[in-house]
């Protein structure tokens, strides 16, 4: 019996079946997500932002093949409620996330919150976080218990306990004792008893952290686990969180950077080498999103970051700083940076009014997955704006309270299209040391961020601009409160009990693991039993 020949049309139509089979599965395939996220940066921190920096070539050529948004801001300025809401896709006084937790704090992240990695998980993501967690470290309120398959990093900031290296600070912290109380110094703002952990899953494997080669540490660990993540064939979700800028900075100063540049060369760097990793995937399997928690911790002075033109002229004038810890811009407006060649266009500036908010539920409707019921959320799909189709986020954007003024986490300034209104305003420490007083404004004070991008000079309240804008601040505002109280509203536990500090070994000052180097860990080891209060 001879070979049977199909016609020209069932060849045609049977391609096209096949083709038809075929598309599904090639549009559906997810994406690979890495976020990195860095500490204490300043809007200016990046070339492509302020043309004074120069130390940041690799996120500078970043910037030029995705896009940057210039209208970009942390959920929080300050480190733990930023984080929270990050991972939630919700403001602090929803998820219960208002101020930071502590080295022996009993709590976290409240349990009843769905993280991002929970629900990537769920969709068939590897999941990974590396670097600062700061979300509680306790019981379930570990990572490995928050969605992550893998963490490697500091529980909190890395200026929470002792090393032996202390790197630079302002004040300048000693070194871990290493015998005995006769050895201890007392320094304010500064923490002498116990050593900064380094864990592996739920292993301290070195206590204290050796933070010179932390960044590197983290570089082979990110490249580890994407590699792991590609050879099974899953996607992957990386959430990268780097000591970066937070002080203690640990580089010797550069010839014509100084401390903080030749830090800020080391983070530039190590993205540079993520990018890398993720491009050696194939181009365009993985999206990349750079940011950063708040904005610079001015009271550390020349440790401190750039603010771009994000002064906050009107608070620097009645004393105190204008950035992190407050809910002037420089607090909050952060740099942000999206990479996904083929998807979101290259050489692109976008003035959209976005939020670290918006990385939630935009990871997730990307991940072909659904939002978690039964709670509202604060962030936005905002694919549109990425892909270069929209350029309108936020409508209304709100700015919580983190410490400089007003109770913790409460609302007390929005963001309504061009103008920026606070009821409450307040300087945290600056350089020299004093704080601005938290004052009220009722009506509030009101700048128009178009003209005014300093928040020199607020709208006088007689004017016609003023008098009409001032209805929608309030309809807004009052809404805003409305839909909170109406919301499922979760309660961090901030409670604090020393048996929580992490602690590889209670027998030795300091917390200090027996060697050099700390504990380590036996690859043929499965996940062994932690040497830690848990």
């Amino acid at each position: 019996m001879g070979t049977p020949i199909l016609s020209p049309w069932a060849v045609l139509v049977l391609t096209l079946v096949l083709v038809g089979l075929w598309a599904p599965c090639v549009a559906s395939r997810q994406p690979n997500f890495i976020v990195i996220l860095a500490d204490d940066v300043g809007w200016g921190d990046l070339g492509a932002n302020w043309a004074e920096t120069k130390e940041t070539p690799h996120l500078d050529q970043l910037a030029a093949e995705g896009t940057r948004f210039v209208d970009f801001h942390s959920a929080a300025s300050t480190c733990s409620p930023s984080r929270a809401s990050l991972l939630t896709g919700r403001l602090g006084v929803r998820n219960g996330v208002t101020h930071n937790f502590a080295i022996a704090s009993l709590g976290g992240l409240p349990l009843n919150e769905t993280t991002l990695a929970e629900v990537l998980r769920e969709a068939g993501y590897s999941t990974a976080a590396i670097g600062k967690w700061h979300l509680g470290h306790h019981g379930r309120h570990h990572p490995n218990s928050r969605g992550f398959d893998y963490y490697f990093g500091i529980p909190y900031s890395h200026d929470m306990g002792c090393t032996d290296t202390p790197g630079y600070n302002l004040p300048p912290c000693p070194p871990c004792p290493r015998h005995g109380t006769a050895a201890r110094v007392a320094r304010k703002d500064c923490y002498t008893e116990v050593a900064l952990p380094l864990f592996e899953n739920l292993t301290i494997v070195q206590q204290p952290v050796e933070l010179g080669s932390l960044a590197r540490r983290y570089a082979e660990e990110a490249a580890r686990f994407i590699q792991r993540a590609s050879d099974s064939g899953r996607p992957f979700f990386l959430y990268l969180a780097l000591a970066h800028m937070h002080v203690p900075l640990t580089l010797p100063p550069a010839p014509g950077r100084g401390i903080y540049g030749a830090s800020l060369s080391e983070m530039d760097a190590l993205v540079g080498r993520i990018k890398e990793v993720a491009d050696s995937l194939g181009k365009g399997s993985t999206l990349l999103w750079f940011t950063g928690d708040n904005g610079p911790w001015a009271q550390k002075c020349e440790l401190a970051g750039r603010l771009g033109p994000f002064v906050g002229a009107w608070q620097r004038q009645r004393g105190g700083s204008s950035a992190k810890q407050t809910t002037w811009e420089g607090g909050h407006r952060v740099p942000a940076l999206v990479y996904w060649p083929g998807r979101v266009p290259a050489r692109r500036t976008s003035h959209a009014l976005l939020s670290i908010l918006d990385i939630f539920p935009t990871l997730v409707a990307l991940a072909g997955a659904a939002l978690p019921p039964n709670r509202r959320f604060d962030g936005l799909d905002v694919s549109p704006v990425l892909f270069g189709h929209s350029d309108v986020g936020h409508k209304v954007l709100l700015h919580p309270n983190s410490g400089a003024a007003g109770k913790v986490g409460g609302i007390e300034a929005l963001r309504l299209a061009q103008y920026k209104a606070f009821y409450t305003t307040g300087g945290a420490m600056a350089c020299d040391g004093s704080t601005g007083p938290a004052e009220r404004h009722q009506p509030p004070l009101v700048f128009n961020l178009d003209r005014d991008i300093q928040e020199q000079e607020p709208l006088d309240v007689a004017s016609r601009e003023y008098q009409a804008v001032l209805p929608a601040i309030s309809r807004a505002y009052a809404q805003a409160l409305q839909d909170i109280a109406a919301d499922n509203i979760s309660v961090a536990d901030y409670s604090q009990d020393p048996a929580a500090i992490p602690c590889c070994s209670v027998q030795h000052v300091g917390c200090r693991c027996h060697g050099a180097h700390g504990a380590t860990r036996d690859p043929h080891v499965g996940n062994r039993a932690p040497r830690l209060c848990l």
